[in-house]
């Protein structure tokens, strides 16, 4: 058996990115069975106008595209802040195998706090679940983002 690679580094990489062009620092990189990024995004939603532009979303987009597939069943996301109700719920439909994330989100999660998709019956599929993955550093970049702005 192999042992475990976090890819938290590099949705850290998105997620600075998205901080540099004034989104809310979230990144997102979706790895495929074999260990390959398929996909990585930062939040766009001030760029795009548009309030799904979550960096989630994103990877989910481009990893479906990429693999021409609306399910990536074996793949695994990893993101720098718990998804929200809207995120989980795609994270859900698109089968993710494994969904690894650093910072709670106590006002607007939906994995661990609020709405908790994954528990409800009406979930189809529920990814396992890590938290905690590179949390310091992914609630030091959302403090920091927040704090410049205040």
């Amino acid at each position: 058996m192999s042992g475990f690679t976090s890819y938290m580094d590099a949705a850290l990489d998105e997620a600075r990115a998205a901080a540099a062009r004034g989104e809310v620092p979230v990144g997102a990189v979706l790895v495929a069975p074999d260990g390959r990024i398929v996909a990585r995004a930062g939040n766009r939603t001030r760029e795009q106008n548009d309030p799904t532009a979550h960096a989630e979303l994103l990877a989910i987009r481009a990893a479906c595209a990429a693999t021409g597939s609306e399910r990536l069943t074996g793949h695994d996301l990893y993101v720098t802040l718990e998804p929200c109700p809207m995120c989980a719920a795609a994270i859900g439909f698109a089968r993710i195998r494994r969904l690894y994330y650093g910072a709670a989100d106590p006002k607007s999660g939906g994995v661990a706090q609020g709405a908790r998709v994954f528990s409800h019956p009406q979930c189809h599929h529920a990814p396992e679940v890590y938290d905690g993955i590179g949390a310091e550093a992914s609630e030091s970049l959302l403090k920091t983002f927040f704090a410049q702005r205040r």
